[in-house]
């Protein structure tokens, strides 16, 4: 009876466990594309976009004030357990140069807009997309909160759902900072990330095939290997060709991985054949 107690015992204690973690990380993190290290403190990326009553929302506007970017979705439970804390942070810091910006990963505004009125949001809402947030590094799970300082420079990412209080100590801190001088010594609080943060590459975020830089490439060579792209199949489930599965799906890392090994020989054989004509 005892052994019985206590299996039962330990399966329960498994199961909250297992419940806390999926509460937290409530999208789970799959394998993504490399990033480019920003440093310890990396410029935050620029954005402009039109936030959920028209307005234009720009994040170059909101240097000199600490600035917390929180990528979330309505359907994402401990997305909405963090938000009531944001609407208070809010009220609370926003005269002292502190603002809460949420990026939705929502499909469309509708929910968002219904979502926004239930809980009183108080701060500028938007619809962002896999392309801003591959900006920041790829969006894997939500929410991920960004702590921005007055200097506009990346202090902390956190990834699940966070004590508010946690937030708190961050934006208190940053708050002492000057708008044009790093705070070099700062600390994130709770579990928020310690190691550098990492940003996506302009280049290949905003590349015409996701996730490849394609500067090096003329106009011509780009058609040229988009149609080299057009003739391999992606090996993930889609049954689409590498260059479709690029453009339809910016996460799918199977094709980003196989598009990228042919973008390396097409560079090297474009290189040897340059290499050839000149010493012809």
């Amino acid at each position: 009876m005892n052994k019985k107690i206590l299996l039962g015992a330990l399966l329960a204690i498994g199961l909250v466990v297992g419940l806390y973690l999926a509460n937290r990380y409530w999208i789970a993190p799959v394998t993504h594309p490399s990033a480019k290290s920003g440093g310890p403190h990396p410029l935050a990326p620029n954005f402009s976009l039109t936030d959920i009553s028209g307005q234009k929302l720009e994040l170059a506007n909101y240097k000199g004030k600490v600035v917390l970017l929180d990528f979330w979705a309505t359907w994402c439970g401990p997305c909405r357990t963090e938000i009531p804390g944001f609407v208070e942070l809010q009220k609370k810091y926003r005269d002292k140069g502190f603002v809460v910006i949420g990026i939705s990963m929502d499909d469309g505004p509708e929910p968002v807009r219904d979502f926004y009125r239930e809980y009183k949001m108080n701060y500028p809402v938007a619809l962002g997309d896999d392309k801003l947030g591959g900006l920041y590094g790829g969006i894997f799970g939500l929410p991920t909160s960004f702590v921005i300082g007055r200097d506009g420079r990346i202090y902390s990412k956190h990834v699940g759902a966070t004590e508010v209080s946690q937030f708190e100590a961050e934006i208190k801190e940053l708050l002492e900072g000057q708008e044009t001088a790093e705070v070099k010594e700062f600390k994130p609080a709770g579990l928020a990330t310690e190691d550098k943060i990492e940003l996506g590459d302009p280049a290949e975020v905003n590349s015409e095939i996701p996730g490849l830089n394609l500067t090096k490439l003329t106009d011509e060579q780009k058609e040229e290997f988009k149609k080299v792209l057009e003739g391999q199949n992606c090996t993930c489930p889609c049954k689409m060709n590498l260059l479709r599965c690029r453009q339809n799906d910016r996460s799918c890392g199977v094709s980003l991985r196989m598009a990228r090994e042919e973008l390396d020989k097409f560079l090297k054989t474009k290189g040897e054949d340059s290499a050839a004509r000149a010493a012809s």
